[in-house]
Order: C-alpha cells, then sequence, then structure tokens
C-alpha cells in the first residue's frame, strides 16, 4: 500500500514541495544554497572587484596599486612579521607538546589549560593586557621598580613586539597539533632507539621529532594563518608604533575613504588570500615530505624527569607566570584605578571602571547585547547546518560535499578582515527583490559570523560521526524515516556531546570576535569586540581595561564550565582539556 493511500484526507490542493527537493535531495541543495550565499558568492564578488572593478581587466592599475611604496612596505612587512611569529610559536608550542605529552610534569592538566587560555582571549585584549605590564605606569612592574623610565619608548610599539606577541598567542595552536602528532608516535619504535642507547635530547632530536614532523608543519600553518589575519595584535601595536601591514592598511583606508575605496581595498585583500594560501601550501608540503608516521595504538609512555623535574617545572610555571599571570594582573590593576599610572591602592581602588562598562556606558552595553543576540544567533543557526552537513560529508560523500567542504574551510581561514570587506562588497548594494541594502546593519555582520564559523562548527560534529555506526541511520532509512526525522531521533542524540562541544567553541569565539566585525561595525551595529580598540584610541585605557578584564572572565567562566561538564565530550574537540 503507498503512503498516499494511507492519508485520504489529505487536501488535493496542499501545498508540497517537488520531489526534487525533498528528502536528501533537498537537504543537499539547501546546504548548497547556505555556503554558496555565505561563502562563495561573497568571495567571488571580491575577487570580481579586485580585477575587473569597471567590468573590463586593468593590469595596468594592479601594478600601479601594488607597486606603490606604502603598499609594498605593508606587504613586506607582513610576509616578514607573519614567518618570524610563525617561528616563535612553532618553537614554544613544540617544547611545551614534548614537555606535556612525553614527559611525567605534575600539575600537567592545569598547566596546559594555562598555556592554551591566551588562545581563547581576544587578541586586542591580550595586547592591551601586555601594553599595560610593561608600560612606564605599569601597576605590577612600577611597585617593584622594573618599570621602564618615564619617556621611554614602549618596547612592544614596534615589530619586534608584534612578532613577539604574535608568537606568543599563537603557540598554543603548534602546541595543539604537535601534541596530537606526538599521541600517535609508535612506542615501539622509541623503545628500540632507547635499546640502541639513544637517551634524552638524541633520542628527541634524531626519532621523536622527525615522526611528528607532520604535525609541527601543520601547526606552523595554522601559526601562519593567524598571524597574517590577527587584526588584534596588528593594529593595538602596529599601528601607533606606524608599522604598516595589509590588514591595518586596509582598516585605515576603509575607515578613511570609505566605500569609495573597496575596490583598491579587494585587491589588497585578494593579495593577503593568496599569501596566506602561499604559506598554507608550503607548509602542507613541507610536512607531508617530512610525514614519517607509523600508525599505532600505543603512544610513548611517559619518561622521568628525574633530576631535571625541578628545574624543568619550575621554568614551565615562570612561563606561565610572565605570559599569562604578569599581562592579566596589569590589566585588572588599571581597571580598578581611576587614571593611567595612579598605583593601586586602598584608597585608589575603584570598581567605577567595571559599573561603567556594565550599567552606564550605552554604547558598551549595546555593543555587549549586540554580541550576545549574534552569537547566540550564530550557534542557533550554525548548529543544525553542521549536523546537516556533517551527515553529508560523512555518509554521503561525492564533488559536490567536497566542494561544501573546501568553501567552508576556506571562508574559516583566510583572515577575517578578508570576510568583511566581502561581505560589504557583497551587501553593499540593495538585494534583489526586497529592495534592501543590509550594510551597516547587524544583518551584514550576522552573515560574516555564518559564513566564517561554519567550519569551526563542523570539526567537531564530523568527529562525533566518526563515533556512530551508520547502519542505525540505515535502519531507519528502511523503516521509512525521511532525512530529517532520522537526523532529528537516530543522529542528533548520538551526537550530543559533540554539538556542545560545537557549541561552546562556536560561542566562545564569536562572542568577543574583532577580525571581521571591526570593518562591519557601524553607529547602528556596534559589537563588544571592537570596543578595546575604539576605547584606547579615544584614550579610555581603563575603561577599555575594564571591557577586557569583563571579556576575560566570561572566556574563563566558560571554559571552567566545559571542564566541569565535560566528561562526556569526546577527545580532543575542547582544546584546554589534557
Amino acid at each position: 500500500m503507498s503512503l498516499a493511500s494511507t492519508n485520504p484526507k489529505r487536501p488535493s490542493g496542499a501545498l508540497r514541495l517537488p520531489s526534487a527537493l525533498r528528502g536528501e535531495r533537498g537537504l543537499l541543495i539547501a546546504l548548497v544554497l547556505f555556503v554558496g550565499a555565505l561563502s562563495i558568492l561573497p568571495l567571488g564578488r571580491l575577487a570580481y572587484a579586485a580585477l575587473f572593478p569597471k567590468g573590463d581587466f586593468d593590469a595596468g592599475r594592479i601594478i600601479d596599486i601594488l607597486g606603490n611604496r606604502r603598499i609594498l612596505e605593508a606587504t613586506l612587512n607582513t610576509i616578514y612579521i607573519s614567518v618570524a611569529a610563525t617561528l616563535v610559536a612553532t618553537v614554544v608550542g613544540t617544547m611545551a607538546a614534548l614537555l606535556t605529552t612525553l614527559s611525567d610534569m605534575r600539575a600537567r592538566t592545569l598547566w596546559i589549560f594555562g598555556f592554551v587560555l591566551p588562545l581563547m582571549i581576544p587578541p586586542q585584549v591580550t595586547a592591551l593586557a601586555w601594553i599595560q605590564a610593561f608600560s612606564p605606569a605599569s601597576p605590577v612592574l612600577g611597585p617593584l621598580g622594573l618599570a621602564l623610565a618615564p619617556g621611554m619608548r614602549h618596547p612592544l610599539y614596534s615589530m619586534g613586539g608584534i612578532i613577539f606577541l604574535l608568537g606568543l598567542y599563537n603557540a598554543p595552536l603548534v602546541f595543539l597539533s604537535v601534541r596530537a602528532s606526538l599521541y600517535r608516535v609508535p612506542s615501539s619504535v622509541v623503545e628500540a632507539a632507547q635499546a640502541q642507547g639513544a637517551r634524552g635530547f638524541a633520542l628527541t632530536r634524531d626519532i621523536i621529532l622527525p615522526l611528528a614532523r607532520g604535525g609541527i608543519f601543520a601547526g606552523a600553518a595554522l601559526a601562519f594563518v593567524s598571524s597574517i589575519g590577527n587584526f588584534g595584535i596588528q593594529a593595538m601595536l602596529g599601528i601607533p608604533a606606524r608599522v604598516s601591514t595589509l590588514i591595518t592598511l586596509i582598516y585605515q583606508r576603509l575607515n578613511s575613504y570609505g566605500p569609495s575605496a573597496l575596490n583598491d581595498m579587494a585587491l589588497l585583500a585578494l593579495l593577503l588570500a593568496v599569501l596566506t594560501v602561499i604559506g598554507m601550501t608550503i607548509t602542507a608540503w613541507l610536512g607531508r615530505r617530512g610525514d614519517s608516521r607509523v600508525d599505532t595504538t600505543r603512544r610513548p609512555a611517559r619518561r622521568s624527569l628525574g633530576r631535571w623535574r625541578l628545574p624543568v617545572e619550575g621554568a614551565a610555571w615562570l612561563y606561565l607566570a610572565i605570559c599569562l599571570a604578569l599581562p592579566l594582573s596589569a590589566l585588572l590593576c588599571t581597571a580598578l584605578v581611576r587614571g593611567v599610572g595612579q598605583p593601586l591602592t586602598l584608597d585608589t581602588v575603584t570598581f567605577e571602571n567595571f559599573a561603567n562598562a556594565l550599567f552606564h556606558h550605552e554604547g558598551i552595553r549595546e555593543a555587549f547585547g549586540t554580541s550576545m543576540m549574534l552569537t547566540l544567533g550564530t550557534v542557533a543557526v550554525l548548529i543544525p547546518v553542521a549536523v546537516a552537513l556533517g551527515y553529508v560529508l560523512s555518509w554521503r560523500p561525492g564533488w559536490i560535499a567536497k566542494a561544501l567542504n573546501i568553501a567552508s574551510e576556506l571562508a574559516y581561514a583566510l583572515p577575517g578582515i578578508i570576510i568583511g570587506v566581502a561581505m560589504i562588497l557583497f551587501f553593499l548594494r540593495p538585494l534583489p527583490f526586497i529592495g534592501t541594502a543590509l550594510y551597516g546593519t547587524i544583518w551584514v555582520i550576522f552573515a560574516a559570523y555564518l559564513s566564517n564559523f561554519l567550519a569551526l562548527a563542523l570539526r567537531p560534529i564530523l568527529g562525533g560521526y566518526a563515533q556512530i555506526e551508520r547502519s542505525l541511520d540505515d535502519a531507519a532509512q528502511l523503516a521509512g524515516a525521511g532525512i530529517f526525522a532520522r537526523l532529528r531521533d537516530v543522529v542528533l542524540p548520538s551526537l550530543a556531546p559533540s554539538v556542545m562541544a560545537a557549541a561552546i567553541l562556536v560561542f566562545i569565539t564569536a562572542v568577543n570576535e574583532i577580525q571581521t566585525s571591526v570593518l562591519l561595525v557601524s553607529s547602528r551595529a556596534q559589537t563588544i569586540g571592537p570596543m578595546i580598540i575604539f576605547l584606547e584610541e579615544a584614550g579610555s585605557a581603563t575603561l577599555a581595561a575594564a571591557v577586557g578584564c569583563l571579556m576575560v572572565a566570561l572566556v574563563l567562566t566558560l571554559m571552567i564550565l566545559s571542564l566541569i561538564f565535560g566528561k562526556r565530550l569526546p577527545e580532543g574537540v575542547l582544546p584546554w582539556r589534557d
């Protein structure tokens, strides 16, 4: 008996979708439209505006723009800073991974939490904290007599300062990649090398690091992409120091000239994208050349630090004290006084800055509310989309699925400011049928968030699909359940831990986001991420510090809650778990 015959009461004129738009085919079409409208079309519009601003390709214009002295200087600075910061991050992150993965270091979980924490803190907050920590009016080093003398140039306002801070900020990215690679190093190879007399540094240099080389270069690629697109640190340190990079040049030109400079800035954004892809390609090629992994189910045993325990553990905790506790405590001390440089005492301590940030400053309050609304909306939309896209990628692979995956990954991998320029170009004109432009509204920021964070939501969910038995879905399909019923009743309950992890990662990343939204905010649509830079530029350093402390408190609270309630989450989806 057909399904139609069992439902004779269906009105003959009821609205029904065409058969081509129902079931899995309809789901795939919806995913293509979603990814195409939010990733492929905006990036295509960016490339078209950069190369064909008036409808024709003009090589002379491109040469004139890219050959400009200031743009050439910004390009060389971008390459040098990104490469140098990647080297710093690779060295620091690899050493941290070796220490926590292969040694019997005590309190390892707590140290990993502290090491990864800066990666979760917005980069503009990190930059502000370091600026306050090492300024002549440092509230922490000043009472100790270690602050810079008044009038001295701040060491972080320089190219070296940008490289240093980007390197430390991105070291956790390398750490996570190398640690995952070290877990796959076969214990039998290590034991055989030890039986031949290899010990200590020689064992690590000659055996372990070559086997983990793929993970090292993968981490270096992540660090390079993050460095080249990190607007918060480059803007906070580079603009005052007049160290121009492509990302800050795009920001300054668009702020100065507005939409009239869009075509030229689209060309710079395209150049930035090309540099990003080249860097990723080189590191991927190097990683494939040196990838000597051997599959194994038993990872190397942790080696005892022996007589080196106290010096090694002391150095590790000293690193966290300098790179985490010192800047964050300086940020807090600055937020607790009325004026920069005022000593923190019982007589000068005040919570006025926090009260202003939370209750009295209308701009901050509205920016925080807008950020929360956009973030919750992003999570609400991306989680079901990621579940559906994960289903297609995991169990219905094909060339369309691969294209969707590449498009979502590209939107996440490219620097956020490129997505910002693409969204401006795509949504600047009134949309067809509705006749309204989204530029200058919260909706263009929302579209940018959906484009930028889809891949981030997808990664934990793909890991969850790998742990689900596909036969459950096949059985439900044989029983007549449609694709949406199967996703709701069969797949989603099994994916719940991965969905929770994806929601946490997207929320933490989006709520304080700056890389994409800094070009999209307007008087009608402010978010909390760029507020730090705006307050610092306006001379409200203590209020900016209070906002930064609130951002850190929010991130720290979410991370701690994820540790408390995260026992059911799959291993590896939360980077701050050991």
